[in-house]
Order: C-alpha cells, then sequence, then structure tokens
C-alpha cells in the first residue's frame, strides 16, 4: 500500500498559491485516476488502486504548517512505512518548471516537511519537489509562496503538474529510479 499526499492550505482564498501546487498535482492525479474526494484524516481524502496495491491520497486541510497531523493520522491508521508515502509540496530552490523527486532528506525549511518530519520521527520519505521559484527580495518570501501564479507563470505550471502527474505515476508503480532519471533533469 502506498500514500501520496499532497501539501497545501485550505480555502479559496489560497487555492492558486504558489504554496498549493501539491494540491493541485493531488487533484490532477485523483482526476486521472477517476477517483474522488471524502472528507477522512483532517483532509480530502482519496482511495483506490493501481494494478493490484491499494493507493491513498490525502490533501491535509490543517493548513501547511501543521501538515504532520493528518500525515501521521494515515500513516498510523493504515500502518504505512514513511519509504511508503510521496510528499508533493512547493520548493523555492528550484525555478518555476523543475520537478524533484528524493527518497530523504531535510526540511530545507519547509513548515509542512518540518511538522511531518515532527510527526513521523523520521527524514526518510519520498517527496516529490515542484519549483515555484525564489522572490527577488528574501523578506518577501512569505507573499511569494502565498500569491497566485500569475498568467505567464500558468503555462509553465500546467506542463510541470503534467509531468508531475508521470512522476508520481512511475514512482506508485514502484519505478523510482526511472522517475528520477526522467524528472530530475532539467525540462
Amino acid at each position: 500500500m502506498k500514500a501520496v499526499i499532497g501539501l497545501g492550505n485550505p480555502g479559496l482564498k489560497y487555492d492558486r498559491s504558489k504554496h498549493n501546487v501539491g494540491f493541485m498535482l493531488l487533484d490532477k492525479v485523483v482526476k486521472d485516476l477517476n477517483l474522488t474526494y471524502r472528507t477522512n484524516f483532517r483532509g480530502k481524502f482519496s482511495e483506490g488502486k493501481l494494478g493490484e496495491e491499494k493507493t491513498l491520497f490525502l490533501k491535509p486541510y490543517t493548513y501547511m504548517n501543521l501538515s504532520g497531523y493528518a500525515v501521521a493520522e494515515l500513516v498510523g491508521y493504515y500502518k504505512l512505512s514513511p519509504q511508503d508515502i510521496l510528499i508533493v509540496h512547493d520548493d523555492m530552490d528550484l525555478p518555476l518548471g523543475r520537478l524533484r523527486l528524493r527518497s530523504k532528506g531535510s526540511s530545507g525549511g519547509h513548515n509542512g516537511l518540518k511538522s511531518i518530519i515532527s510527526e513521523l520521527g523520521t527524514q526518510e520519505f519520498w517527496r516529490l519537489k515542484i519549483g515555484v521559484g525564489r522572490p527577488q527580495e528574501e523578506s518577501d518570501v512569505i507573499n511569494h509562496v502565498l500569491s497566485a501564479f500569475n498568467k505567464e507563470e500558468m503555462h509553465t505550471l500546467q506542463e510541470v503538474i503534467d509531468r508531475g502527474l508521470q512522476a508520481t505515476l512511475l514512482w506508485l508503480e514502484d519505478n523510482q529510479e526511472e522517475a528520477m532519471n526522467i524528472y530530475n533533469k532539467d525540462k
């Protein structure tokens, strides 16, 4: 059994923000697999089968900084190994349009990842980072991640969501190395 968890913030105010690319990708995966969400595990939850394997999907509605509570609840309920979860999130250290799949690592300053690491007690879980770029002024980080994508960025965003869907499906099929070889490169 595997779980894909997309990070973001609930509510229309944040719907198209850079911080919500995890939600956006998860919505694309759930839609493409013809699944539907229901409320569970402190968020929007869906489950289905990919081949013979049960697959879980979660959008925590605890807000980004408390994502670990929902993730820990899901992991505990299904007795998942941290290596069987994929966290999809924004990353300012990657330029817009870039993806990076990793099997472990630090939070890199990302508060959602900090919360998950704290709740799970490990950094040993998969993450798919979606680049959103850095603001020109370092003091503008919060406004940057909470701002919506502009018209020019939307085209790039759609392309990276499509590539992220393919990377996620490869990960779910236990083709992590292939996914990293394809999607960790410059686009």
